[in-house]
């Protein structure tokens, strides 16, 4: 048991010294807040996605914006391209590289935004979603880690999680959500 105490300690150790280094990255997330709440000002919208746990943060995300975050206040145009019905039609029909890229071709336009949440930076998909999102013109903003991956030379704007761990970088990248989301919400709809 103690062996598991250990490792306990050691996790939360860990998480807490990676979550910390995202202060050293202020100024980054400081930029996509602003970004995205430019783009929402613009009558533009928010897009989403993920794979995995990174699709739960994508959803997450969304539903922080749409529905509220910490306080009451009118709801921000955001959608996750994670509809289950779209997913499997698509991934069926055609291939699952192209699921998310299929749905950007479809609803994303040079006023809108999307965000992708990647812990490697390198799966398929949300490349091809990039790469689709930048032919389109709309702001791309990669939330990564694992060095960043392809998908941080594809992102106009990134922050990198600096972790190897899969854990550790989806838990900071649930931080960074609330941290974003909080910051787009103040500029959108002070509080008096």
């Amino acid at each position: 048991m103690s062996n598991l105490k250990t490792a306990i300690e050691a996790h939360f150790s860990e998480s807490a010294r990676v979550k910390a280094g995202l202060a050293a990255q202020s100024g980054a997330v400081l930029e996509i807040i602003q970004q995205l709440a430019g783009i929402i000002t613009q009558g533009g919208r928010i897009y989403a996605c993920g794979n995995g746990g990174s699709a739960c943060d994508a959803m997450h995300f969304v539903e922080e914006l749409v529905a509220r975050y910490d306080r009451d206040r009118p709801g921000i145009p955001a959608q996750h391209l994670l509809d289950l019905g779209i997913i499997t039609c698509w991934s069926n029909d055609y291939e699952f590289e192209s699921v998310f890229s299929r749905q950007v071709e479809t609803l994303v336009t040079n006023k809108d935004a999307i965000v992708v949440f990647s812990t490697s930076g390198n799966s398929a998909n949300i490349l091809k979603a990039m790469q689709s999102a930048n032919l389109r013109g709309a702001l791309v903003v990669g939330l990564l880690g694992k060095g960043g991956g392809k998908a941080k030379e594809l992102a106009k704007l990134s922050l990198v999680v600096d972790s190897a761990s899969t854990a550790h970088i989806q838990e900071s990248h649930i931080a960074l959500v609330h941290v974003i989301c909080a910051g787009i919400q103040d500029i959108l709809y002070p509080t008096r």
